[in-house]
Parts: structure tokens; C-alpha cells; sequence
């Protein structure tokens, strides 16, 4: 029979691994009290915030435990959620044990990532269809490709190099301002804004957004807030970064070099 710290260990591993992935407050605190339900685990408490989990059990027993993790926010890795989802659903019908599921933990952990390859066609793609989405034309549609394409050749630089999270967002869009202003400058019938706006789109803070709108609802005010305030600073980050070689580029060719 597994210990109230062996289940609760565990249970706290799994949370922490699907918070740094992107999973929402209340079905990471769901999946610890169905763990630690399906193991007869009493008087327990759990409290799971954006960047932190507070969980406790047995505390008026003499193998009380108490586990306290700080998680830095992290981006969106979905397979691995998933992954989890289905871990969480063994250990509580007991198709998994203890020791089979800190195997698993750790091969989720190492899941692989997609390859650059595909990240930079699919970053390219995304660019493209939202120009044309948003009304850009074929000419638009392919440099909006191209720019996407290094711009996650960009971000992965960035990242290879640990640049932080806010900066990589500057210089990221700042590149792609660049990229658009020069695309304008070959005088082909472009639309500027649409190529911005395509291109920009694989940094905007959606998921974020959505789920800060999604804890308030919850009445998860504190994480709710913490995710809002997160999006709006990505949000301002670019904002900065598409801004900076535009006044740059007015100011050294006093306008003439934009349309």
C-alpha cells in the first residue's frame, strides 16, 4: 500500500508538469484530488495558482504531508497534457502504480517537440493564412510565409541563446516590422498592415487571454489576474517591438521610406 507521501509526491509531480505545459488551474487541482481520492487519501487540501501549488494531506494523522512548488509560467505543450490525462485516468482505476507512474512522469517530461523543420513551414503557414484571412492578397500571402518562416528561426535563436521570455518578444516583432518595411520598399502592390498582422499572430497571448478570462470565471481571481497581466505585457512587448523600426525608419528617411 503506497504512503500518504509516495501518493502525494506524485500527485504533485503531475500537477507541476501540467502547469509548466499550459493546463488550466482548476483540472490541474482537479487532478490531484482524484488521485488522491482513488488512494484513500483524507483531509486534504489543494491550492494551485498560476506559478504555484500548495497541497496537503492527513494532516491530523501521523503521516501527515505537506508539499509546497513554485512553477514559473511556461508555454502551451498540449501532447503532453494530454499525455498526463491519461496517466491521472490509470493511477485512479489502478491500471497504473505508483513506480509505473514516476516512470511515466518522466517520459512525459521528454516527450520530443516537434522538429525545427516543421516549426518554421507551420509558423510560415499560420502567418500567411491569417494576411489572408484578414484581406491580404497572394503577394501578401508569400512574403507573410517567408517572414513567418524566420521569424521562428528568430524565436528559436532567441531561445537557444536565453534571452528572456519579454525580450525575445521585442526583438522578435521588431524583426518582422523590419521584414515588412523592406517588403513595402520593393514596391510591389503589398498591404503592410495585413503582413504585420499575419506574421505577428504565432506571438500573440490567445491562449493566455483566454485562459485569465477563464479562471475569473472559475473564481480563480488571483491566477486569473496573474494570466491577464501576463497577456497584456506580451501584448505590450510587441507592441514596442513593431513600433521601434517604424519610428526609426520615418526618422532616418523623415517618412520618405514608408508609405
Amino acid at each position: 500500500m503506497a504512503t500518504t507521501k509516495e501518493v502525494l509526491s506524485l500527485a504533485v509531480e503531475i500537477a507541476d508538469v501540467m502547469l509548466r505545459n499550459g493546463g488550466e488551474i482548476y483540472r490541474i487541482e482537479d487532478t490531484v484530488i482524484h488521485i488522491l481520492k482513488a488512494y484513500e487519501v483524507e483531509n486534504f487540501d489543494v491550492y494551485v495558482l498560476s506559478n504555484g501549488i500548495f497541497a496537503s494531506a492527513n494532516e491530523d494523522k501521523e503521516d501527515a504531508c505537506s508539499m509546497i512548488r513554485h512553477v514559473p509560467l511556461g508555454s502551451v505543450n498540449l501532447s503532453k497534457i494530454s499525455y498526463l490525462n491519461q496517466l491521472t485516468r490509470d493511477l485512479c482505476t489502478h491500471k497504473c502504480t505508483i513506480a509505473e507512474g514516476w516512470e511515466r512522469v518522466k517520459k512525459a517530461k521528454n516527450l520530443p517537440s516537434y522538429t525545427n523543420k516543421i516549426q518554421y513551414f507551420f509558423c510560415g503557414l499560420g502567418s500567411a493564412c491569417y494576411t489572408f484571412m484578414f484581406g491580404g492578397g497572394g503577394i501578401d500571402f508569400a512574403f507573410s510565409f517567408l517572414i513567418g518562416l524566420f521569424e521562428q528561426m528568430v524565436l528559436n535563436y532567441l531561445t537557444a541563446h536565453k534571452f528572456s521570455r519579454f525580450l525575445k518578444l521585442v526583438f522578435t516583432s521588431a524583426f518582422v516590422s523590419t521584414c515588412s518595411i523592406l517588403v513595402v520598399q520593393t514596391g510591389l502592390p503589398v498591404l503592410q498592415d495585413k503582413i504585420i498582422i499575419g506574421a505577428i499572430m504565432p506571438l500573440v497571448p490567445g491562449i493566455t487571454f483566454t485562459t485569465s478570462i477563464r479562471d475569473f470565471h472559475n473564481g480563480d481571481y488571483l491566477s486569473g489576474t496573474i494570466h491577464l497581466i501576463d497577456a497584456l505585457l506580451t501584448a505590450l512587448c510587441i507592441a514596442v517591438g513593431i513600433i521601434i523600426p517604424m519610428a526609426v525608419f520615418n526618422y532616418v528617411g523623415g517618412g520618405a521610406l514608408l508609405p
